[in-house]
This record gives C-alpha cells, sequence and structure tokens, in this order.
C-alpha cells in the first residue's frame, strides 16, 4: 500500500478512535477542536489556489455558504423523509450526513467551475474582484430566498458533525491536496505558479489547471461548510460575508504560500489566539490585529515557511 493511502487509513482509524472519547471533552473545547478542524478543510484547500496555483482568490466564504446550505436543506428537507419520524439509526444518520456533505461539496464545485471558466483567464487583482463579487452575490442570494429562511437563515439543522466527521475531512483534504500537487499531474499548477507565460510557451494549458484547483478547492470548502451548519445548528448569510474571506486567506498568507505544514499551523494558531485573548475581550480585536501586522513585517513570507513545506519543480 502506497505510504500516503497508509497515512489516510491511519489518520481515519485515529479520527474514529477519538470520536469514541469526545463525550468526556469539556463542550468549550471540544467547540475549540472542531472549529480548528474546519478551518484546516478550509485554509487547505484554499491554499491549493492561492499558494500552489498562484492565484488570488477572496470568494472562498461564497463557496463554503453554498456548501453550508445545500447541506443543511438536505438534512432539514430530505431528511424527514428519508429517516422517518423517529430520526432513524446512527448508520442511517450518518449515511445521511455523508450524502449532505457530498452535496454540499458538489454544489460549491459546481459553483466554482461556473465562476472559474469566465474569471479564470483573468489574472492578478481582477481574478481577487471577480471572486469578491461572486462572494457577495451569493451572501446577497441566500439573503432574499425565503424558501432558504431569508436574512434569518435556517435553523434547527441536525447536530450530525462530530469529531469523526471533522477529523475525517481534514485528512481527506490534506491527503487530496498533497497528492494531487506532488503528482505528475501537480507539476501543471507548479509550472503555472511559477511562470505563467512560459508554461503556456511549452504547451501547458494554464486556464485548465487553475480550473481544476478552483473545483477543488471549492469542494472541500462546500464541505467545511456542511461541516460548520450542522455543528453550529443554524447559518446566516452574514456568517459567511467578507470577513470570513479575508480570515481563511490570512491563514494561507500567514503559513506560507505554497506550504500545506504551515497553512496547518497557521490555520491551528488563528483559531487559537481569539480564544487566549478572551480574557481582554475589549481589546482583543485591536491585539490581535497588531500581531498579524507585526507577523507580516517580520516574516513576509509567512510565519510557517518551511523548507520542505512546498515542492519545486
Amino acid at each position: 500500500m502506497p505510504r500516503p493511502h497508509l497515512y489516510l487509513l491511519l489518520a481515519l482509524l485515529a479520527a474514529f478512535g477519538l470520536s469514541h472519547f469526545s463525550d468526556r471533552i469539556d463542550p468549550y473545547h471540544l467547540d475549540i477542536i472542531i472549529g480548528i478542524g474546519i478551518n484546516i478543510i478550509l485554509a487547505v484547500s484554499l491554499n491549493l489556489v492561492n499558494g500552489y496555483t498562484g492565484q488570488f482568490s477572496l470568494g472562498h466564504a461564497g463557496f463554503m455558504s453554498v456548501g453550508a446550505y445545500l447541506a443543511a436543506a438536505v438534512s432539514l428537507f430530505l431528511g424527514p423523509r428519508l429517516l422517518g419520524a423517529e430520526g432513524g439509526t446512527a448508520l442511517q444518520q450518518g449515511m445521511l450526513f455523508l450524502a449532505a456533505l457530498t452535496a454540499g461539496g458538489l454544489g460549491a464545485a459546481l459553483a466554482g467551475l461556473a465562476v472559474g471558466v469566465p474569471s479564470l483567464r483573468l489574472k492578478g487583482d481582477y481574478l481577487a474582484l471577480v471572486t469578491l463579487g461572486f462572494g457577495e452575490i451569493i451572501r446577497v442570494i441566500f439573503q432574499n430566498v425565503e424558501f432558504l429562511g431569508g436574512a434569518l437563515g435556517l435553523n434547527a439543522i441536525p447536530a450530525y458533525t462530530s469529531i469523526f466527521w471533522v477529523l475525517a475531512f481534514v485528512a481527506l483534504s490534506v491527503f487530496t491536496v498533497t497528492c494531487l500537487v506532488h503528482s505528475t499531474y501537480g507539476r501543471g499548477f507548479l509550472a503555472t505558479h511559477d511562470d505563467e507565460v512560459a508554461s503556456e510557451a511549452v504547451g501547458l494549458n494554464t486556464t485548465r489547471y487553475k480550473i481544476v484547483a478552483f473545483v477543488i478547492g471549492a469542494f472541500f470548502a462546500g464541505a467545511a461548510g456542511g461541516l460548520y451548519g450542522h455543528f453550529k445548528m443554524t447559518i446566516t448569510p452574514t456568517g459567511f460575508d467578507f470577513t470570513k474571506s479575508i480570515e481563511i486567506v490570512v491563514m494561507v498568507i500567514l503559513g506560507g504560500m505554497g506550504n500545506t505544514v504551515g497553512v496547518i499551523l497557521a490555520a491551528i494558531l488563528l483559531t487559537l489566539l481569539p480564544e487566549v485573548l478572551r480574557p481582554v475581550a475589549e481589546y482583543r480585536m485591536i491585539i490581535y490585529s497588531l500581531l498579524l501586522i507585526v507577523l507580516m513585517i517580520m516574516r513576509p513570507q509567512g510565519l510557517f515557511n518551511f523548507k520542505f513545506g512546498r515542492m519545486k519543480p
């Protein structure tokens, strides 16, 4: 068995084992652990686009919202019909949740494809503006669709998210991005990042590589949105605004562009930091912002930009 597949299997087994002890974990700590896992999925998936492929997307929260709403709709509207009045067995609930997360991920991937095909021929600031506009359009649409709760969002979403599901999707996202980037096909992502003009000159279809990265990143963002919605049990359009996209971008930049290990560490740090600063709640965001500014000045290449974090072509 290839080593990456072995690591994935071990990670899934570890997630399954830890899930049996989740009832012994303090709810506050459980909330932080699940929040870290969801942020890792978001950061690793965006790193495929911004880090390895060299694009600059500001619409990741939009893809997250598509996945969150679609997954919640499957659980809320199809769940009672499929599981019956009694709610079904734990296995049936797990299968329904997997189907909901898959639907959310595929819906976000289709949204990524719809945005990526016309916009990924653009570069730099123009692409950032297009993805930013997409995220705001999605938010406004959800805010005005009464079927999905409108401005009040969706409530009473089943609490299906557990440590197992979060860690399983963390392992799957890291496995997918790592194997993809370190594959022969992944050389195209790195070539597109390093010199798009030269890549096109030797026959690479850089637009195709950018679209593939965009779609895969959107899929995992959608899955993360589904996990988020089924953990918080309520979602609103304002929870997926421009600020959320910026939070994810900061994790990627702080961890080091094109550095999966560093991005994971940055996601952990930036999830824990606001909680550490909670005792000084009135100054928390000021201190948080100042720390980010200092880190960007002192380490513009990323706080965790290890040499082994990025594969060189």
